[in-house]
């Protein structure tokens, strides 16, 4: 596959001395180290793999980097997100990344997207770099990054994680599938949890990460042979590494034959935060943390049911709750135990699982049953402060 980028006129004495070992690779050489330097990336996220991305990509050499970020970082964050540190809590990702970066080498060109990546401004932002690496976590944003690449016919460097597992391929419609191509439909809302629910193992971010970097190399130098076409998939508890081939579909709904998305849409309605039975459910059977809490100084008949998962329950719960996690309603094997003289009082972390398992309850007959909006999370944060939030 051809090199991405053209190699810049010159290195200069100082990054010969910093890339000299690169320099004596001879795949890499002086003209794979003159195309890094010409390059310019995009990170989407400054988070999990975002932050091994940033790093390394900064150390090897690439010249321009852009990295889109919103949000601001949190304790809970420096578990695997090494770009930041204990004194960078509270103040924005992006500008936290840049300064790791200039210091690992003050020699790369960081530009700043500190906004939320949308169907309005995506386009313009892509249209400036010659490969985007993805550190997303969520589906939406990953189909709209796809659709957004395929339509400015840009390379897709993706990465995927969960708690030991995760995936990385390349995306380039160019030359093979997109990742509609792979995924073509979201799971249904809820079905997958995300790293905040279900967790990740922190050290897992960097091998996926620097698997990111590595084919963001040889896509843009030209050597060896991308993930364009095969699935990496790795087990961080059996260490084990393979590959699946995914072949482009000739029907894909943006890179097919007859593609029927032609423009970008609208990514959190196709995706689904809810499910529409859990939005319905959820419209006027939700109480906040405050009611709950009157309710059980009332001494009200109800039952507190806590629908995330044990080792959630371990580090917070609710006074009074019971755990009985979200899979055990979806199987149904839970619906049968729930009392008929009390009033279900469902609650999750932060309030999308107990919405679903609420639509689930109300259409076993529970028509007073009700969620917290807000979760534990919202309890601890207006009723017990002192408690720890994950």
């Amino acid at each position: 596959m051809p090199a991405l980028v053209e190699p810049a006129a010159e290195l200069t004495v100082d990054e010969v001395r910093r890339y000299s070992r690169h320099l004596i690779i001879p795949d890499v050489a002086m003209d794979g180290q003159k195309r890094l330097k010409n390059a310019r990336v995009l990170c989407v996220g400054a988070g999990g793999l975002g932050s091994p991305a940033l790093m390394y990509l900064a150390a090897a050499g690439v010249g321009t980097l852009g990295i889109v970020e919103f949000d601001v970082v949190d304790e809970s964050n420096l578990q695997r997100q090494v770009i930041h540190g204990q004194s960078d809590i509270g103040r924005s990702k992006a500008q936290s990344a840049r300064n790791s970066v200039l210091e690992i080498n003050p020699y790369v060109n960081v530009i700043l997207h500190e906004e939320r990546l949308d169907s309005e401004n995506v386009m313009d932002v892509f249209s400036q770099y010659d490969l985007i690496v993805d550190g997303t976590d969520n589906f939406a944003t990953r189909y709209l990054v796809n659709d957004a690449c395929v339509l400015l016919k840009k390379p897709y460097v993706w990465g995927s994680i969960y708690r030991f597992d995760g995936q990385a391929s390349v995306f380039w419609s160019e030359y093979g599938p997109c990742y509609r191509c792979l995924y073509p439909e979201p799971p249904p809302p809820g079905m997958v949890p995300s790293c905040a629910e279900g967790g990740v193992l922190g050290v897992l971010c960097g091998s996926i990460g620097s698997v990111q970097v590595t084919e963001a190399i040889k896509l843009l130098t030209g050597i060896g042979e991308p993930l364009v076409g095969r699935l990496m998939v790795y087990d961080a508890l059996e260490m084990s590494y393979r590959t699946v081939k995914v072949r482009k579909d000739p029907e894909c709904a943006i890179c097919g034959k007859n593609p029927t998305v032609t423009e970008l849409i609208d990514y959190e309605a196709f995706c689904g935060a809810a499910s529409e039975e859990a939005v319905e459910a959820a419209r006027a059977s939700t109480i906040t943390p405050r009611t709950l809490k009157q309710w059980i100084d009332e001494g009200k008949s109800i039952q507190i049911i806590d629908v995330r998962e044990p080792a959630e329950y371990e580090i917070v719960s609710i006074p009074g709750a019971v755990l009985i996690p979200k899979n055990e309603f979806t199987l149904g094997d839970a619906l049968a135990d729930l009392p008929q003289d009390k009033r279900i009082v469902l609650h999750c972390k932060t309030g999308n699982r107990s919405a679903e398992v609420l639509a689930l309850v109300k259409a076993a007959g529970f028509a007073d049953a009700v969620h917290v909006g807000s979760g534990v999370i919202g309890w601890v944060n207006q009723i017990e402060p002192d408690k720890p939030v994950y």
